[in-house]
């Protein structure tokens, strides 16, 4: 397949440069939907609701608040740095400009080894849901059973893989179609089943109906410390995969607004998902620790298909088919971040510069998405023939990778304006205190969280000489990503000596005079 490289002029101010994207194609609701889709409401819901239970009980509301706190105060800092230096490279470019070339190049390798191994857990959820889908329409329990056959399985992923890349590399245009009767429909199931279940809560079909009490929007009710930090750390997963709406800013009809409008959009609608979603199940279904209770360890992998039926009756198979499409849209979306973060790296030197090419017809990065699905597609095949311990122990080491370059882009919103950010009360929240604040939340849950991993019961309770697997899988992310970064230093020492991106901070201007929402 052929594909061309552009050279284009550098911003003096900025230092960044376009890289040949489609300009001008993606609209705010265009930028919301595939932002919504990344983060896969319906997935991953079902795979969180139970684990947050089991953490703080009653208190999940809550949780989920606080976890979006964070996540919202972040969001400020991206939208700022958008505003001043609007780079499909996100992460990597706003944390070389701010910090330079070497805690640049690792937040962007945060971003690309987090999304390229989370799309290996999107595929997997897909091939599940796929086989339970089929089982619910045929009433044959033993298709759903075909999903453990690890042939047919990696089989069914690479497949799903393979249509997910193929989209992702057409133009910017056919995904956002895909993705808007995905989501769509995503979305009204969701919310039919919420509704659903707070209708029948209070009727004979409630498995163990509670009472809505305004306490499970108090997080000091939490049973412990330990355990709200826990559900933090889940709760702020949820909200993962908004920031992809940014990194299609060069692709944007208005890339200084319409990126920001639309990442607070989508975080806004999936917060109203989630917190409908948890109080209705909550009131229908209880935390008990048996039968159907939200706090059924039995349970806890797919909550949303256990209460399909007993909520929505005959209709029950809409939720699988909801949470297939949740994962299979997710699977494709998701390509679009790290592809976009390989093309700005190849187009400033940081990686091989086979990376900066876009497709002359659709202007897309293909050879990032390939390379991204290949690598997703590999891990996924041989973990899942290994074992499928070390495969989810991964999916969970991720979880500090998104707290480790969503800190470190937020720090570098702080850094890179501490020169005009107190020009005005509104600029010193959003671009100092705000990002500040979410940037050391994220920073020390990553510590914590790698601090805790170290313990063999940590995750799947699988472990190397007394170390827990999911620590050393963190360590050894973090780890690869340093060698890799020292051979591209030899390999492309310009980038790494700051020729090509400079390190520098705000000069003032337009970036400091948009709003939030405008």
């Amino acid at each position: 397949m052929t594909t061309t490289t552009t050279t284009t002029t550098t911003d003096p101010d900025t230092g960044i440069s376009p890289k040949g994207l489609s300009k001008g194609t993606v609209t705010v609701l265009g930028a919301v939907v595939i932002g919504v889709s990344t983060i896969a409401p319906a997935y991953t819901f079902t795979a969180a609701i139970g684990p947050t239970v089991s953490a703080v009980g009653l208190q999940v509301p809550a949780i989920i608040i606080i976890g979006f706190i964070p996540m919202l105060l972040v969001a400020f800092g991206y939208r700022e740095l958008n505003q001043a230096i609007p780079d499909a490279g996100t992460s990597f470019t706003w944390g070389t400009r701010a910090f330079g070339p070497y805690l640049g190049w690792m937040t962007g390798w945060g971003l690309v080894i987090a999304t390229v191994l989370v799309l290996s857990n999107l595929a997997g959820i897909a091939v599940d849901f796929l086989y339970l889908l089929i089982a619910q329409l045929t009433g044959d329990a033993a298709i759903a059973e075909l999903a453990a056959n690890p042939f047919i399985n990696v089989a069914t992923c690479l497949a799903f893989m393979a249509i997910a890349t193929w989209v992702s590399c057409r133009d910017i245009s056919t995904a956002q179609k895909l993705q808007l009767f995905l989501v769509a429909f995503q979305v009204l199931v969701l919310v039919g089943f919420g509704i659903a279940a707070l209708v029948q809560a209070n009727g004979a079909g409630a498995v163990d109906h509670t009472p809505i009490d305004l306490s499970w929007f108090n997080v000091f009710d939490a049973p412990s410390l330990s355990a709200v930090v826990a559900g933090l750390s889940l709760s702020i997963f949820i909200f993962w995969g908004w920031d992809v709406v940014l990194t299609m800013n060069e692709e944007a009809k208005d890339p200084k607004r319409t990126p920001g409008r639309a990442a607070a959009i989508t975080i806004v609608i999936v917060l109203g998902l989630y917190l409908l979603l948890a109080i209705a199940l909550l009131s229908f279904a209880g935390n008990g620790e048996s039968g159907l209770g939200l706090g059924n360890p039995d349970i806890q992998d797919n909550v949303l298909f256990h209460l399909s039926n007993p909520i929505m009756g005959p209709l029950g198979w809409l939720i699988s088919l909801a949470v297939l499409s949740s994962s299979a849209a997710s699977l494709q979306s998701t390509a679009i971040s790290p592809a976009r973060t390989l093309l700005a790296m190849g187009h400033y030197g940081a990686v091989p510069k086979r990376f900066a090419a876009v497709h002359p017809r659709f202007l897309t990065p293909v050879f990032g998405t390939i390379m991204s699905a290949v690598v997703a597609s590999t891990f996924y095949a041989v973990m899942r023939f290994i074992s499928e311990n070390v495969l989810w122990d991964t999916i969970t080491a991720l979880g500090m990778m998104v707290c480790f370059y969503y800190g470190l882009t937020a720090l570098s919103a702080v850094w890179y304006f501490r020169k005009t950010a107190f020009g005005a009360a509104r600029t010193a929240f959003t671009q100092f205190f705000a990002p500040l604040i979410g940037g050391v939340v994220l920073v020390a849950l990553f510590v914590q969280t790698l601090v805790d991993s170290f313990d063999p019961a940590y995750g799947s309770g699988s472990e190397i000489g007394g170390v827990g697997l999911v620590g050393i899988l963190g360590v050894g992310m973090l780890v690869l990503g340093v060698v890799l970064m020292l051979v591209m230093r030899v390999v492309a020492p310009p980038f790494f000596r700051g020729e090509v991106l400079p390190r520098g901070f705000n000069r003032g201007g337009l970036d400091t005079k948009a709003h939030f929402i405008t």
